[in-house]
C-alpha cells in the first residue's frame, strides 16, 4: 500500500525563530577598524564609517543600527576593541540581526576569536557578511572559508611581527638607539638624534644619586623631592619610588646602552617578558 506524505514547510527561519510568511527588516550593523593613528588610516576610517551607513540605509527591506568602530587597535585580539566587544554584545542581546564588515581581517586576525564569535553570534540568530570575500555566515560553506581566511590573515599578523622585530634587531645591532626623550629626566634629543646633557636636570639626577650614595632610600629620595615641591619629568608634584628606582638602575646614566631588556612572547596577545637570556643582548 503507497503511503500518503505531506510535507508541512517550515514557518520559521532556522537561526532567528521568526516567521517566514511576515516580512520584517532585518536590523543591520557595520563594523570599521584601523589599526593604527596615521593620517592615511584615519582617511580610510572615515570612508568606511560612510560607506557601510550609507550602504545599509539604502536597503529597504533593512533597518540601520549603528556603526561600530575601533580606532588605532590591532585586529590580533578583541579584548581590547571595546567598539568591537560593545557590537558584540548588542547581537547577544537581540539588538542587531545582520553584522556587515569589510573583511574577516578587518573583524579579527586571530583564528581562535574569529570562529568563536561567529559561532556565539550565530547561535544567537546573527549573520555576519565579509564583503570582501562574499561570505555570509549562515552559509554551509560559511565556517570554512572563514577559518581558511581568519588563518590566512593570522598568518600575515605573524609575518608583518616577525619583520618588525628582525628591523629592530637590526637597528640594535648597528648601535642605534630609542630614547623616551619626553620621559628621560637630565638629557635631551640633539639635532643628530643621539643624547645631550640637560644640564639643570642632570643637576637633580647628580642629587638622587647622591642621596642614594649617602644612604637613603627609593622611597624617602622620593618624598624628600616632593616635599620639596620638585616636579617630576611629566610635571608631577609627587614623585613615587618605582621613578626614583627606574633612574637609579638605569644604565643610561653611567654611558651604556642595554637594548632588548624584553621582548614579546606571543604575537596574538602582546605579552611581553622580561630577557632573561632567551634572546641576545645588545650592549653599547
Amino acid at each position: 500500500m503507497k503511503k500518503k506524505v505531506t510535507q508541512i514547510p517550515a514557518t520559521k527561519t532556522k537561526y532567528s525563530s521568526k516567521s517566514t510568511v511576515q516580512v520584517t527588516k532585518r536590523r543591520v550593523a557595520g563594523y570599521a577598524r584601523v589599526s593604527t593613528d596615521s593620517d592615511e588610516q584615519f582617511t580610510s576610517y572615515e570612508a568606511q564609517v560612510d560607506y557601510y551607513t550609507n550602504y545599509i540605509k539604502q536597503r529597504a527591506d533593512w533597518e540601520f543600527v549603528s556603526i561600530y568602530t575601533d580606532e588605532g587597535i590591532s585586529g590580533t585580539n578583541t579584548k581590547y576593541r571595546e567598539g568591537f566587544n560593545h557590537m558584540v554584545e548588542d547581537a547577544l542581546n537581540k539588538k542587531i540581526d545582520l553584522i556587515i564588515t569589510k573583511s574577516v581581517s578587518r573583524f579579527a586576525r586571530n583564528t581562535v576569536d574569529s570562529l568563536t564569535t561567529v559561532r556565539n553570534l550565530k547561535d544567537a540568530g546573527v549573520e555576519v557578511y565579509f564583503e570582501k570575500e562574499n561570505i555570509w555566515t549562515f552559509d554551509s560553506k560559511g565556517e570554512l572559508l572563514i577559518t581558511i581566511m581568519s588563518s590566512l590573515a593570522q598568518e600575515e599578523s605573524r609575518s608583518i611581527s616577525e619583520n618588525v622585530t628582525w628591523g629592530q634587531r637590526k637597528r640594535f645591532a648597528d648601535g642605534k638607539v630609542t630614547v623616551p626623550f619626553a620621559n628621560f629626566l637630565g638629557y635631551d634629543k640633539g639635532p643628530d638624534g643621539n643624547l645631550v646633557v640637560n644640564k639643570e636636570e642632570a643637576k637633580l639626577v647628580k642629587r638622587i644619586y647622591h642621596l642614594f650614595i649617602e644612604g637613603y632610600s627609593p622611597y624617602r629620595i622620593a618624598k624628600i623631592l616632593t616635599e620639596e615641591g620638585i616636579p617630576t619629568i611629566q610635571g608631577k608634584k609627587k614623585w613615587s619610588t618605582s621613578s626614583i628606582r627606574s633612574i637609579l638602575t638605569n644604565e643610561k646614566y653611567k654611558g651604556d646602552a642595554l637594548l632588548q631588556k624584553s621582548f614579546t612572547v606571543n604575537f596574538l596577545t602582546k605579552e611581553k617578558k622580561i630577557n632573561e637570556g632567551e634572546i641576545p643582548l645588545n650592549t653599547m
